[in-house]
């Protein structure tokens, strides 16, 4: 499935082609594992099969495409190290963007902040949790933000939008059980940066990040077991 772009117009037909692939990639509507045809993506996509090259060599770039030998171009699969390296960069660029939001004490910042926190819990409350996610989202964007580094919210965009197509991937398995905690270590983030607490505000980043990395990950070590268990039983009979 290719989504319609949502994000600016394309200035050209790799460039569309990169987006349009990325942002399926990212939403899992091309699922890990998937095969990749040049001439298939050419034909849906309305393009020759150079721009389509091209764009695939991009996404092979990000890690997201890898080519295996007699198939292919495939969608790379969510693995456990790409799971550790999202959770690991978001919990460097957010310990360190946070202590900033602390230390300027912006109190217009941490008003829009607490909104944030507000609307989630309003979210939380009714079960609105694909919005629950979405706002989080922009609670961390915005956070990464307000120190006003370039560099430090584009990293924390990107690593975010790695987060995304995890989430995706495993939102009933380890979303479900995990948001009202998530939600809990939200408000302390909150009240640590009001209250300038870096060592407190330290130690609840890296427990929000310690924390989605353990769900997820015990959540892919349960699959495999269950899976290995069924593929045990199928060989004794």
């Amino acid at each position: 499935m290719l989504p319609s772009l949502t994000t600016a117009r394309p200035r050209t037909k790799q460039e569309f082609v990169y987006q349009t692939l990325r942002a399926a990639i990212m939403r899992c509507e091309i699922a890990p594992g998937e095969r990749l045809v040049i001439d298939d993506l050419a034909r849906r996509l309305a393009v020759s099969i150079i721009p389509v090259r091209e764009a695939l060599q991009l996404l092979q770039s990000e890690g997201l495409i890898a080519n295996i030998p007699h198939v292919g171009a495939t969608v790379a699969p969510v693995t456990r190290e790409s799971i550790l390296d999202v959770f690991t960069l978001l919990e460097g660029v957010e310990t360190v963007a946070t202590r900033l939001v602390a230390e300027r004490g912006d109190v217009t910042e941490l008003d829009v902040l607490g909104g944030l926190v507000s609307e989630m819990d309003a979210d939380l409350a009714a079960g609105r949790l694909e919005h629950w996610a979405e706002v989080n989202t922009q609670f961390h964007l915005a956070i990464s933000a307000m120190p006003g580094l370039p560099m430090l919210h584009e990293t924390t965009a990107r690593v975010l939008d790695h987060w995304h197509r995890v989430r995706r991937f495993y939102f009933k398995g380890v979303l479900l059980p995990r948001v009202a905690q998530a939600q809990q270590e939200h408000r302390d983030m909150l009240s640590a940066i009001r209250a300038c607490d870096e060592i407190g505000l330290a130690a609840v980043v890296r427990r929000h990040s310690q924390g989605a990395l353990a769900a997820y990950l015990g959540f892919l070590d349960h699959a495999r077991a269950q899976a290995a268990g069924v593929s045990g039983q199928e060989i004794t009979r």
